[in-house]
């Protein structure tokens, strides 16, 4: 028996659209099947080793906020629930984790390619730049903060893939100068009024969303939101009590894997090294912990959402 997954419409395998660094694509014509697998990346690269039930966080926490944000943006989003995607994709669905809520049936968009990045702490990249001018992607902050201050009201900061694939910070008139100034701006004051809503919401229990960033496309001549929206990969989540104590930024997200890959000295280049048993638990415990305060529920046995 052939285990390709396929369509309802026509009884042959369904092609592959793409094979990103954690999700493969599925083409079903006018709308995609989106597969969200155990796969993590660090520093823009794939690393070999997997954290369990990851890609039932990303999908099922991605469609809590699609559904809580339609009325800022539209999103690509047409369904999550398994149960509906098997009887439009059928036995396929198996096949892509569909059943256990891996997978997201979207519209297709035409992707703007600008990462819409908004920031309400310091952290990441945004501490490095400003250590270094004073600015984060030329938004000039007050003198004397420190790495994890909340910044006096959250700032967008877009970026793009160099040549090398990274994630490269660029200013908002790089991005005017690519799409308009009307475009740009729409896009700006989209992604801070997602920040809010999603920071105020983790907020109120126990979270503190340091920063994100989201993707946009066109479908037809609207704009909507793809991707990802809220997850552990796309934004940078804190204990609110452990910061509230004494500062600490105690993360719920990937960070943990980014300062275990800084602490052994990889200098972020192919391959990747392995991940030890002690680090992909504690990676994997902060995902469910943070569905869950976001939520409020647990994924399911089995990873069931």
């Amino acid at each position: 028996m052939n285990s390709q997954p396929r369509t309802e419409a026509a009884d042959r395998p369904m092609p592959l659209f793409a094979r990103g660094k954690v999700r493969d694509i599925y083409d079903l014509g006018d709308r995609l099947l989106i597969a969200a697998t155990d796969r993590l990346s660090a520093f823009d690269v794939v690393l070999p080793t997997p954290i369990p039930d990851r890609g039932r966080v990303l999908t099922q926490l991605s469609a809590f906020w699609f559904e809580r944000t339609r009325p800022i943006v539209p999103n690509h989003m047409l369904t999550a629930d398994p149960g509906e995607i098997a009887r439009i994709v059928g036995d396929g669905a198996v096949a892509l984790g569909a059943m256990d809520g891996r997978a997201m049936l979207v519209r297709r968009a035409r992707r703007i390619d600008f990462e819409c990045v908004v920031r309400g702490y310091l952290a990441g990249s945004g501490w490095k730049d400003y250590r270094r001018s004073g600015a984060v992607c030329g938004v000039a902050l007050p003198p004397g903060l420190v790495e994890g201050a909340r910044l006096p009201e959250p700032i967008f900061t877009p970026a793009t893939k160099n040549d090398r694939g990274h994630d490269e910070n660029v200013p908002f008139a790089a991005m005017v100068a690519s799409l308009g100034a009307e475009v740009a701006s729409r896009l700006r004051d989209l992604s801070l009024a997602l920040y809010r809503f999603i920071a105020t919401w983790a907020f109120a229990r126990g979270l503190i969303c340091a920063d994100t960033k989201f993707e946009f496309g066109w479908v037809g001549d609207e704009i909507v939101l793809i991707d990802e929206a809220g997850t552990p990969d796309s934004s940078r989540y804190w204990d609110r009590a452990a910061y509230e104590a004494d500062g600490s930024m105690a993360s719920f997200d990937k960070q943990f894997v980014r300062d275990y890959l800084e602490r052994i000295g990889w200098n972020k280049e192919p391959p990747a090294p392995a991940l030890p048993a002690e680090v992909v638990t504690a990676t994997r415990d902060r995902y469910l912990e943070a569905y869950r305060r976001i939520t409020g529920r647990s994924l399911g046995e089995g990873g069931r959402p």
